[in-house]
């Protein structure tokens, strides 16, 4: 190989060299060190290769810079260094990053927190609202409760509010409707409270007693009278020493001037007597007998318990049941005018007795009564007449109108009483028929239902509610409470009150109560002699009213064992009516 081949191969090699380094110097300054490409498969060259090529200078040149680029080899280690520092400085952004990660997992946790809170938050807010609800609604209701008419319930002797209220409370007067003091509670040299009873045994049923238990209006008023509205202030200046309030007072719709006349005139006989407004059954007055002393009712009992056999504690008036006699042709009548239109027609001759089917009926004492139509049967009370209609009656229609006016049913009335009884079966005999027709068989009633029966015809067909109780005042006369009441449900038509009437009118007329014909008052009403035991022994009723101008008065009157009841009921109704006007 000669000179030139050896140069040639020195200078090839010196230039693939320079051309490597070249690229290499090239690629670090263009900042692309990391696409150097060892195998050349690329071509990112940075320089002009043909500008170093044939010449001493550039090759020098080139050696320089390989020096130059030496020394920036140290730059570049330098700022690898930097990059080093740049990639720890990356890997903190990177846990930077993943710590902002965390963050962004705690800010996440954190919100759903609040969201929770919120949630629960919310769920109280509504379980507080509704709390408050509650918590109103039983404060109006209870404000409701004690302003609202609870007697029934208030005065229920299980209830303990009543023993509670006794401790702070110095029970209350009972009044007349005219002012007189019936019951009052005084306090003795020991401290003792007494309850009194002014007019003794007269109100006895009706005022009631209040020691070894409670009856009457002690009993059914009792929550007013254990009530104290005094003036606030007062109360409270009580409260402080440690004194009781004075109770209210019950004014009753009781009048001690007709209680008195109707006392008086039933006398020594056992029975009851009861006198009510038609219009709004006010109980003006109620006896019954035999009675007791109210305020002597503890040192007494046993002495009353011993005499249960004649039911001295039993108000007759309320709680009395007795045959109805002749009273109960008042519902005969209705009935058969209900079932036979062309009732007007109606014609009976009376003997003084008659036989139904095998059934002997005789009238009082087999007295004849002759010719006798519709209202005069009613006059003469002929027991003949009303067992020949009650056999043309339908039984099961019979039974329904005794129940529309209040047979085997409640009455509309607060106090103690007992229901009265109809009972006659379908295919009952004609034994059981004819008697019941004419007030005998098997019925039973009080003279509060037979009052009401009065007060219908009185007022127009209409049921009222009889009551006792007027209004509550405070012990300084202030009225708290008004009891209203007002006619009821129409239980009879007009035209049949008419027909009643005019019937009734004739039995003053010219019938059975004849001695209160000629009053300076209208009277309608119906006696009764009602057997009570094979011996014929009878009780005597007057049912009836009297009016003059708009004013009415019903009364209810049974006179036990006594006969008749135009000798024994009858008088006692002139008296109080007498009275009345």
């Amino acid at each position: 190989m000669g000179k030139n081949d050896k140069d040639v191969n020195v200078d090839n090699i010196e230039r693939e060299i320079l051309k490597n380094l070249g690229r290499q110097v090239g690629e670090m300054e263009s900042g692309n060190v990391a696409d150097y490409d060892p195998d050349h498969t690329k071509q990112n060259v940075s320089y002009d290769e043909a500008a170093y090529e044939g010449s001493y200078e550039g090759k020098e040149s080139r050696r320089k810079d390989s020096r130059k680029d030496g020394g920036s080899g140290e730059n570049r280690r330098k700022n690898s260094k930097k990059d080093t520092g740049s990639g720890d400085s990356r890997k903190k952004e990177n846990r930077k990053d993943a710590g902002s990660g965390d963050d962004h997992k705690k800010d996440a946790q954190k919100k759903n927190t609040r969201k929770d809170g919120m949630s629960r938050n919310r769920e109280i807010v509504i379980i507080s609202y509704i709390s408050i609800a509650l918590f109103v609604g039983m404060i109006i209701y209870l404000v409701n409760f004690l302003a609202s008419d609870n007697t029934d319930m208030l005065s229920n002797p299980y209830n303990k509010l009543q023993s509670l209220l006794e401790e702070y409370t110095i029970r209350g007067n009972i009044l007349s409707s005219d002012g007189q003091v019936l019951a009052t509670t005084e306090v003795n040299s020991k401290g003792k409270e007494v309850r009194k009873y002014p007019y003794g045994r007269m109100f006895a049923h009706a005022v009631g007693y209040s020691g070894n238990g409670k009856t009457g209006i002690e009993s059914q008023y009792n929550i007013y009278l254990l009530k104290s509205g005094i003036n606030p202030i007062d109360k409270a200046v009580k409260e402080l020493r440690g004194e009781k309030c004075t109770g209210d007072s019950v004014v009753t719709t009781l009048d001690s001037g007709i209680q008195k006349i109707a006392y008086d005139a039933l006398g020594s006989h056992r029975g009851a007597v009861l006198v009510m407004d038609p219009d709004d059954g006010s109980v003006i007055a109620m006896v019954s007998k035999p009675d007791f002393e109210p305020g002597k009712i503890a040192s007494d009992w046993k002495n009353l318990v011993k005499l249960g056999g004649d039911s001295v504690l039993l108000n007759r008036a309320t709680q009395g049941l007795y045959p109805p006699g002749s009273t109960f042709k008042l519902i005969t009548m209705i009935e058969y005018m209900r079932e036979h239109p062309d009732y007007a027609s109606f014609e009976y001759n009376c003997k003084g007795t008659t036989e139904i089917d095998k059934v002997t009926v005789n009238c009082h004492n087999k007295k004849s009564h002759g010719k006798l139509n519709i209202y005069t049967a009613l006059a003469q009370s002929c027991n003949g007449a009303f067992a020949t209609m009650g056999m043309k009656l339908d039984i099961g229609s019979f039974n329904k109108t005794c129940k529309s006016l209040l047979f085997n049913k409640k009455l509309p009335y607060e106090g103690v009483y007992n229901q009265s009884v109809f009972n006659l079966p379908e295919g009952s005999n004609a034994g059981l028929v004819t008697q019941t027709s004419f007030g005998q068989g098997k019925t039973m009633i009080t003279p509060l239902h037979n009052g009401l029966i009065a007060c219908m015809v009185a007022n127009g067909g209409c049921l009222v509610t009889p009551h006792l109780a007027a209004s509550v005042q405070s012990a300084g006369g202030t009225t708290l409470k008004e009891f209203s009441y007002s006619k009821g449900k129409r239980l009879l038509s007009k035209k049949e009150v008419s027909e009643l009437r005019k019937a009734m009118k004739e039995v003053i007329s010219s019938g059975t109560a004849g001695s209160l014909a000629g009053r300076p008052y209208k009277v309608y009403g119906k006696t009764g002699s009602a057997e009570y035991d094979s011996s014929g022994e009878s009780h005597a009723w007057f049912i009836g009213y009297a009016k003059k101008g708009d004013k009415k008065v019903a009364v209810s009157i049974v006179v036990e064992g006594a006969g008749t009841g135009s000798e024994y009921a009858v008088p006692i109704a002139r008296k109080i009516f007498d009275a009345y006007y």
